[in-house]
């Protein structure tokens, strides 16, 4: 990793610190993903789904593309998607070539629920934390949603 302007010293704590926060963030992702079982959905489908509802409704390509995914491999998520009632397809009134896909609201509760869960989860384990800790953590989350954007 490269940062302009700085020292090798500089770098490497750079790069130290994007090694364990990478690490961190796998080891809590795969930790949460254990709550996911319980919304039943298989994970592709579970994180598409994921995507209609929190980012709102999408085309099918925008969705394949958030999901780094192959449209044909988007088509087969959508139509168990849609199988299984959590999602619907409808026209864009703005160009009628184009599809869009939405979440209905058992999907919607589906993964209303599994971040629920999954919030319980990760609440649970930060509880041992004192409170200058958890300040901490959010000043930590505000820094990372910084550099995300």
């Amino acid at each position: 990793m490269e940062v302009q302007g700085s020292s090798p010293i500089e770098r490497d704590a750079v790069h130290r610190a994007a090694e364990r926060m990478h690490q961190q963030a796998i080891r809590l992702l795969r930790r949460l993903r254990r709550e996911d079982a319980a919304i039943g959905l298989p994970p592709a489908r579970a994180s598409a789904l994921s995507v209609l509802v929190f980012g709102g409704p999408s085309s099918m390509g925008d969705l394949a593309q958030a999901e780094q995914v192959t449209a044909p491999t988007m088509s087969r998520v959508v139509a168990a998607l849609v199988a299984d009632g959590l999602v619907t397809r409808e026209g864009d009134p703005a160009d009628g070539r184009v599809v869009r896909l939405r979440a209905t609201e058992r999907g919607e509760e589906l993964l209303r629920e599994g971040k629920a869960r999954r919030l319980r989860a990760f609440s649970r384990l930060l509880q041992v934390l004192e409170d200058t800790d958890l300040a901490t953590l959010e000043r930590a989350a505000d820094l990372l949603d910084g550099v995300l954007r």
